[in-house]
């Protein structure tokens, strides 16, 4: 698939080529396989040092299972998956340790990803000490530094996680995710949780330290609202593939794949000015990415609507 990120002079910090994830569904005694579901199907895509691009699409299209792929943590069928210039697919244990301190994950529940039993000050503090971040001596100014940077406070270090609120669950994520020094954040649905005006904390906090320390952000959500606010670029996913890819503005002022029309349309406008627009509404449901396991999948090009604007082909009636 050509370059979706039409830029000559930036080298991509994280580039992904025909990404392909697949999980095979099994039964009987012999674990014959009778399904496979497709779950990312020939994604390709490149971020930027600081830069946000936005995965957005429903439930079930495949955004969390690019995140755990690139990490990793699920196997992907064929693809390539490069990180500062170098591949990370079959990397080794050395290598792959090095890439995760520098990829980080935010995740949807921030009180599930801090123990319970665990002081904010420990939570924040081991995985630096871990990877030798910075010296022992040193540990407890960083963290107070940490927690103040995400305003928070150091006295906060002494204190359980079950004494804060969602929002501030979702800063010590953040805090102990910046303690390594991250070129590049994966944010899996990490305000879904909160309420509105929390939401946009959060938000305004990772566009923050975003400007201040060039980090690159996959964004992965389903709230077109909050992508809108926080995206340079967005990519539309449907059943595993990505079919439509830009710039916020191009991607938003001129969609041109129709289940991107159907996806923003669906969005609420607090505009009484806008109460009658058209709206490309459907009732039907998401046809299930499960195939039978001979099914061979159509690979359609992406065609170019503008600079930094790609679409991808339909299946002609």
């Amino acid at each position: 698939m050509q370059n979706l990120a039409n830029d000559k002079i930036r080298k991509p910090l994280l580039e992904v080529k025909n990404l392909v994830t697949r999980f095979d569904l099994k039964s009987g005694l012999f674990g014959k396989v009778y399904g496979r579901v497709h779950a990312v199907e020939n994604v390709s895509f490149n971020i930027y040092p600081g830069e946000t691009l936005a995965l957005v699409g429903e439930s079930g299209c495949g955004k969390s299972t690019i995140a755990r792929t690139i990490m990793q943590l699920d196997k992907s069928v064929s693809g390539s998956i490069k990180f500062d210039g170098h591949e990370t697919v079959g990397a080794s244990r050395r290598n792959l340790k090095e890439f995760r301190r520098s990829v980080q994950m935010v995740f949807q529940d921030p009180f599930s990803s801090l123990n319970p039993r665990m002081k904010i000050g420990k939570v924040i503090a081991d995985p630096m000490r871990v990877n030798n971040i910075v010296p022992k001596s040193e540990l407890q100014m960083r963290v107070g530094e940490l927690l103040e940077r995400v305003e928070l406070g150091k006295e906060s270090m002494n204190r359980y996680p079950h004494a804060f609120s969602g929002g501030q669950r979702q800063r010590i994520c953040i805090a102990r995710v910046l303690g390594l020094n991250p070129k590049m954040i994966i944010a899996d649905e990490a305000v879904a949780s909160l309420d509105v005006t929390i939401q946009a904390k959060v938000i305004n906090l990772l566009m923050d330290l975003q400007s201040e320390m060039n980090i690159a952000t996959l964004f992965i959500s389903h709230d077109v609202a909050v992508v809108e606010r926080i995206a340079h670029r967005v990519a539309v996913m449907y059943l595993g593939e990505i079919v439509e890819i830009g710039d916020r503005q191009s991607i938003f002022q001129n969609p041109q794949h129709e289940y991107t029309k159907m996806l923003f349309s669906s969005v609420p406008v607090p505009d009484p000015r806008k109460r009658n627009r058209n709206r490309t509404l459907s009732s039907t449901e998401i046809p299930s990415a499960l195939r039978a396991p001979d099914f061979v999948p159509a690979i359609l090009p992406m065609q170019q609507v503008s600079d930094n604007h790609f679409v991808r082909e339909t299946v002609s009636a």
